[in-house]
C-alpha cells in the first residue's frame, strides 16, 4: 500500500516541513498539524511477503525499492510517498523525532563546518562539491536497562612518615564490598544494517525530549528505512555501550584507596523496556580529489560527523610551528636561568 499525502485545498502534494513541524503544500502554502492527523497505521496487518516493486498512486510509475525502504520519492513526479505495509504490526515504530533541519539549512550547516578544518585541503574547506544529501530517518532501539553490581576488592592505603634517622612505609589493606544498582535510560542502537555504526554512535545524543508518537505524515519527502536487526541482537551493542560508565561509577566508590585490587567483579545487565524509533539524519556524499567521502549530520541538533581528508602539507606547517614554539619557550627559560640554548 502507498500513502500519498494530498492538499485539501489545491490538490497538491504534501511533504513534511522541518521549519514548521507541519505538513505543508508547497503549492498553496497550506499547513496540517501533523499531531491532529488520523492514523490507522499501527493496527494494519503485516505480511512477511513484501513486495519490493509499487506504483505511484500520483502518476503511475512503478517504484523499484529495497525491502527495507519505508519512504521515498517517486523519481519521476517528485511525490513523497510512504510504504504503509512496511510500517504496520510489529515494524510499526513507536516513537519519532521529526526533521527540525531543512535540506537547504542542512547544506549552509555542513559547508560552514566544513570551511572550520584547520588541517583540510584548501579546495575541502570551500564546500562546493556536495554529490548529494538525503534525508534519511534511521531506524534506532532506544533501551531501558538495569545493571546490578556487586563488587568484592582490596584497597590499599599507603602512608610515608620519618622517625629519628629512618623513613617508614606503612601500607593497610582494607576489604571493599560494593552492591550497586545502576538505571539506564534511552541507550541508543542504530538497527540498519547500511549505517556506519561509528558514525551513527558519534551523532549522539538526540534531544529525546523530542520524541513524538509516530505518525506517517513525519517521514513525507524523506527516505525512512525499517530495522535489520531486532531487539535482542542488538542487546549486546547496547551492554557494551554502558560497560565504561559501569567501571566508573564502580570506581568513583573506590576514590579513597591508592590502588585497588579486585577480587571479583559481578555485572548483570537486563532490559527493562526498549522501543523502535526513527531518528532524523541528513547523510551527505562529498565528492573530493576523486574520492567520495561520507558525512553525517544530526537532523536536530546540526551535529556533523565524519573524516574529511587531511592536507599534508598543513600538518607539516603545524608541527613546525609547534616545534618553534617550543624551541622558542626553551630559549627564554635557559636565558632567565642566565644559560645558553643551540
Amino acid at each position: 500500500m502507498i500513502l500519498h499525502y494530498k492538499c485539501p485545498s489545491c490538490g497538491s502534494d504534501m511533504n513534511f516541513d522541518a521549519d514548521s513541524g507541519n505538513l505543508s503544500c508547497q503549492s498553496c502554502g497550506l499547513k496540517e498539524n501533523i499531531e491532529e492527523h488520523p492514523e490507522q497505521l499501527i493496527t494494519a496487518t503485516f505480511t512477511e511477503d513484501e513486495v519490493k516493486e509499487y506504483q505511484c498512486e500520483n502518476c503511475g510509475a512503478v517504484l523499484m525499492t529495497e525491502k527495507e525502504t519505508t519512504a521515498t520519492s517517486c523519481s519521476f513526479c517528485g511525490a513523497g510517498v510512504v510504504i504503509a505495509d512496511r510500517l504496520s504490526g510489529n515494524l510499526a515504530p513507536a516513537k519519532v523525532i521529526p526533521f527540525t533541519i531543512s535540506k537547504e539549512a542542512a547544506i549552509a550547516a555542513f559547508q560552514k563546518w566544513c570551511g572550520k578544518g584547520l588541517l583540510t585541503p584548501k579546495g575541502f574547506m570551500s564546500a562546493d562539491r556536495i554529490k548529494s544529501i538525503t534525508g534519511i530517518y534511521v531506524p534506532f532501539w532506544l533501551y531501558d536497562l538495569n545493571s546490578k553490581v556487586q563488587v568484592q576488592a582490596v584497597g590499599t592505603k599507603v602512608r610515608t612518615y620519618s622517625q629519628g634517622d629512618y623513613i617508614y612505609t606503612e601500607t593497610k589493606y582494607y576489604d571493599a564490598f560494593r552492591d550497586i544498582n545502576l538505571d539506564y535510560v534511552k541507550i541508543p542502537v542504530d538497527a540498519s544494517e547500511k549505517m556506519n555504526d561509528e558514525l551513527m554512535d558519534k551523532l549522539e545524543p538526540f534531544p529525546y525530549d523530542q520524541l513524538k508518537e509516530f505518525k506517517t505524515p513525519y517521514l513525507v519527502g524523506y527516505v525512512a528505512e525499517k530495522y535489520n536487526y531486532d531487539d535482542k541482537q542488538l542487546l549486546p551493542r547496547a551492554k557494551d555501550k554502558i560497560s565504561g560508565y559501569i567501571d566508573s561509577y564502580i570506581h568513583s566508590t573506590l576514590s579513597g584507596y591508592q590502588s585497588i585490587n579486585f577480587k571479583e567483579k559481578k555485572i548483570d545487565t537486563k532490559s527493562v523496556q526498549n522501543h523502535y524509533v526513527l531518528l532524523p539524519v541528513w547523510m551527505i556524499s562529498y565528492d573530493y580529489a576523486q574520492s567520495e567521502h561520507t558525512f553525517a549530520m544530526n537532523g536536530q541538533t546540526g551535529k556533523v560527523v565524519g573524516r574529511p581528508p587531511i592536507s599534508s602539507g598543513k600538518v607539516a606547517m603545524w608541527f613546525s610551528g609547534i616545534a618553534a614554539g617550543t624551541l622558542l619557550t626553551l630559549k627564554s627559560i635557559a636565558y632567565m636561568m642566565g644559560g645558553g640554548f643551540w
